[in-house]
């Protein structure tokens, strides 16, 4: 073979070997880890336990009662797996979200938002399960509904 053949195959393999490097790198450089990790994990289908009709007794400024209450209703929102175990934790849950609420004054539960008290209650269970060293059977906890009357 010829000098001038050897180069030229040689010149084709290393442009090839160029472009399929320059191919990879731009793939990879445009398929960010978010998008990759999005695809590789199913999307988790979840199942929402209601706890209805929590009544809690709000205070007045300086403490006392007044006749005044908040009812909330508490929609779970808990994995497939973790259903059955939200659902015998109810009363625990509803007892949480009674003291975690009981402290607001009349003024000061009317200020809240919904997200507001979703914080609120979300932060409740977190430090309840903490202290008994569990885990929740929920990801979160949303408001269905609040009445303040």
């Amino acid at each position: 073979m010829k000098l001038k053949t050897k180069l030229l195959i040689g010149g084709v393999a290393l442009a090839l070997l160029a472009g399929a490097g320059g191919g990879w790198w731009w793939w990879t450089s445009h398929t960010t880890p978010t998008d990759a990790a999005a695809r590789a994990r199913k999307a988790v289908d979840y199942k929402y336990v209601s706890l209805d009709k929590v009544l809690v007794m709000l205070r007045g400024e300086q403490g006392q009662a007044v006749p005044h209450y908040m009812a909330i209703d508490i929609v779970f929102k808990a994995e497939p797996r973790d259903e059955a175990r939200a659902k015998e934790h109810l009363p625990l849950l509803r007892t949480v979200a009674v003291k975690a609420l009981s402290v607001n004054t009349l003024q000061t539960a009317t200020a809240m938002s919904i997200d507001q008290v979703a914080q609120a209650l979300n932060r409740a269970y977190v430090q309840s399960y903490e202290a008994d060293g569990r885990k929740p059977p929920f990801a979160e906890a949303l408001v269905g509904r609040m009445i303040i009357e």
